[in-house]
């Protein structure tokens, strides 16, 4: 196969609520500025794409865009048709939209793999989700058409939530996973966040005592009354608007762009798997993301440990402590042993989710997936500033999953030196 490289990327702050730049009632600028919308914010990366590169559109062979629900948030769908607006010489290129939930970002990027497999140079991928144009409780029914709508929206208002309370009350109750173990997942993705100009919750902190307690400012929100307890605002990712690129490139493609090996990462594997929504989840293990990299690690040659960092779906603090397994870092029901160890600090052996993840970075759900594969290669090459990990990692993984594990996207990548 033809191999492919990451050539570069870029991200635009994430942003929503207790980010300082988010635009409400109560900012400074409220009624003199705006929030960007999704259009907006394929300008915006779409420049910053062309600055980091110095070239405009017309150097690429198509493009790629993940979005889950710009008709609901932001009216505007045909999103492939909006991004050949984004940036000068684009027009008239094959472009799609790629969406499988909160993974869609990951298809958008593995559908650029697959184009610079088959033959193509260099591939624009971009993912973009604006979602706090409306209120959490019409925001959570829009995200609840990544369930099987009909049959789980019902579990509670909050469908997504109730779901990962679900699989926290069993990994709590027949795992040696603590809700303490939870907490100390969320410290730590705030305080990598904290280190992050570009997160969405770097102005705010969890402290550990507040993150293991329920509380008026850490509420158990859920309306189901079997739920309620497991789960706690701190468990939760954000409900984040940005935008993440990337350029994909072939060996000729690299030459193109006057980019040499010392720049790039390789992507050596990017698996797509798709598990069944009219089934429920296995609810102490995320079989399908095990699925999709036992796959990837088999077609990149690697093992589990010869991973050096890893960027994980933390969705819900559960789902860092699952993704450590279901990426073979620990055993099943063991993950958390690496939290309690400092494993996977920025200083620690594995460092992962070193920007603060889902939960402290933000989760524009349409971008997450090329966010992942960014700050890899931004890893990979010491662009990370305040939260860059000690040793330059030579192997990394991205694990994007959309939906209660029902669509994985799994990526193995090498640091070209």
């Amino acid at each position: 196969m033809r191999s492919v490289f990451v050539a570069g990327g870029v991200h635009t702050q994430f942003i929503g609520k207790f980010n300082p730049d988010y635009i409400w009632k109560k900012h400074p600028d409220y009624g003199v500025r705006e929030n960007p919308d999704t259009e907006g914010y394929l300008d915006t990366i779409a420049a910053d794409v062309c600055a980091l590169f110095e070239v405009d559109g017309s150097i690429f062979d198509r493009a790629y865009v993940g979005n889950f629900v710009g008709e609901l948030f932001d009216n505007q769908g045909h999103l492939g048709a909006m991004v050949a607006g984004s940036m000068p010489g684009l027009s008239g290129k094959p472009i799609a939209r790629l969406e499988g939930a909160c993974a869609s970002g990951g298809l958008a990027m593995a559908a650029g793999v697959d184009a610079i497999r088959a033959g193509a140079d260099l591939v624009y991928v971009v993912g973009v989700e604006v979602q706090t144009t409306y209120n959490a409780v019409v925001g959570a029914d829009f995200l609840a058409r990544a369930s099987h709508y009909k049959r789980q929206r019902d579990l509670d208002p909050f469908t997504f939530p109730a779901l990962f309370a679900q699989r926290i009350k069993k990994v709590v109750s027949e795992t040696e996973t603590t809700l303490d173990d939870l907490a100390l997942a969320s410290v730590k993705a705030y305080g990598n966040a904290n280190l992050n100009p570009l997160a969405h919750m770097r102005a705010a902190s969890m402290p550990f005592e507040k993150a293991r307690e329920a509380s008026s400012s850490n509420p158990n929100f859920l309306s189901n009354p079997d739920l309620n307890p497991w789960l706690r605002i701190s468990d939760c990712s954000q409900v984040s608007d940005g935008a993440s690129a990337l350029v994909l490139a072939s060996a000729d493609g690299l030459a193109k762009l006057g980019r040499h090996r010392e720049d790039v990462i390789e992507v050596l594997a990017c698996v797509v798997a798709a598990a069944p929504i009219q089934e429920d989840a296995s609810p102490l293990a995320l079989s399908n993301v095990a699925h999709a990299a036992q796959k990837a690690y088999g077609l990149a040659e690697v093992s589990a440990s010869d991973v050096d960092i890893a960027e994980v779906h933390d969705c819900f603090t559960v789902a860092e402590i699952l993704s450590y397994e279901a990426l073979g870092f620990a055993q099943p029901g063991q993950g958390a042993h690496l939290l309690r160890q400092g494993e996977t600090q920025i200083g620690g052996s594995l460092p992962i989710n070193t920007g603060g993840g889902l939960v402290g970075f933000g989760h524009p759900v349409g971008a997450t997936g090329v966010k992942q594969a960014v700050e890899i290669w931004r890893q990979s090459k010491g662009l990370c500033g305040g939260y860059q990990v000690p040793s330059i990692p030579s192997v990394g993984v991205t694990a994007n999953m959309g939906g209660d594990d029902r669509t994985a996207v799994v990526s193995v990548y090498r640091n070209c030196t």
